[in-house]
This record gives C-alpha cells, sequence and structure tokens, in this order.
C-alpha cells in the first residue's frame, strides 16, 4: 500500500504537536552532581533511627528514621558546602530492609541557594549498585520541577559515608 503525502503531512504534524514535542519546547532541563557526607555515629552524627521495628530487631518494618547530612560541591570533606540533604525513611517492607524515603535539598550556598529539590522513592541501602529516586517538585528556582537522582556510594568508612548525588531536573522556562 502506498503512502500518500497528505498521511504524511498528517504524521508529521500530529508529532511536532504531541505533548513531550510541546514539553520539551517549554521546560529547561539541568544537571547537578552534589555530594552527601553522612555521620552514622558520634555526637555529630547526622543520621539516625528514632523508631524500632515493633516486629523486633531483626526487621526493619515500622522503623522511622531521620537525616541531615551535609551537602558539599565534592566528595573531600573540606570542599564548599552548598546545602542539607534533609528528610525521613521508613521502613515499608517486611520481607528486606528497604525503605521509603522523602528527602529534601536545601540549597544554602551557589547558584542555587534559596531553592529546593524534593526526592522520594524506595531506598535500599546501596553498595555497588546506583539507588534511583524521583524529583517530585522544589521551590525558588526548581518550582514544579520534576526529574530523577541518582545516588551512589563513593566512600563508606566505618563512622562515616560519602554519597555522590547525580540530579536530572526539569522545570518550565516560565518562571511563576
Amino acid at each position: 500500500m502506498a503512502s500518500s503525502p497528505s498521511l504524511l503531512v498528517l504524521a508529521a504534524v500530529l508529532a511536532l504537536f504531541s505533548p513531550a514535542a510541546l514539553a520539551a519546547g517549554r521546560e529547561e532541563r539541568e544537571r547537578i552532581r552534589v555530594y552527601v557526607h553522612e555521620r552514622f555515629s558520634g555526637p555529630n552524627a547526622t543520621v539516625g533511627s528514632v523508631a524500632p521495628s515493633l516486629l523486633g530487631d531483626n526487621s526493619t518494618f515500622g522503623e522511622v528514621g531521620v537525616v541531615d547530612d551535609v551537602l558539599r560541591a565534592g566528595p573531600d570533606p573540606s570542599s564548599r558546602e552548598v546545602g542539607r540533604y534533609q528528610g525521613l525513611f521508613a521502613g515499608a517492607d517486611l520481607a528486606d530492609a528497604n525503605y521509603f524515603s522523602a528527602i529534601t535539598l536545601v540549597f544554602t550556598a551557589g547558584e542555587h541557594r534559596g531553592s529546593t529539590l524534593s526526592l522520594q522513592g524506595s531506598y535500599t541501602f546501596p553498595g555497588d549498585e546506583v539507588l534511583e529516586r524521583a524529583v517530585v517538585g522544589g521551590t525558588g528556582g526548581f518550582r514544579m520541577a520534576r526529574g530523577v537522582s541518582l545516588l551512589k556510594v563513593v566512600s563508606a568508612p566505618p563512622e562515616a559515608a560519602v554519597f555522590q548525588l547525580d540530579l536530572v531536573v526539569f522545570t518550565p522556562r516560565r518562571r511563576y
């Protein structure tokens, strides 16, 4: 069956005005890399469990914890501080140590100062794998943001850890 020129034009017009094509022209994409510096113990601990699981010591289901880590520009502990990685996590899997997490990146310095990004999703303590969570919103320069975050371990000495956090963030071109 031969295709007519009018069908080709119709297909091209539909592709041009598809929601994805329209959104592509109305959004800006930004890639951000920051480093999360976390301390597990001691007087300067930045993460902790605030409610244990009701199912006993071997279960994480129902455990609730909080985090207030430092966001830095680099993996070195002396690199410039750019904000905080704050939020909570809750054990949400009866069978494994999987958590639900809600995190807010609070930018206090640098080009994103005064803005926040909200991350949400499933959280398993990463080993060699990359932890992927959704960017579900933001404030300031990230108002109405969406995207993805990728977290991986850079170093994990016994009392602390450093994670590389890569973000791909889409925001509307028109600021509200």
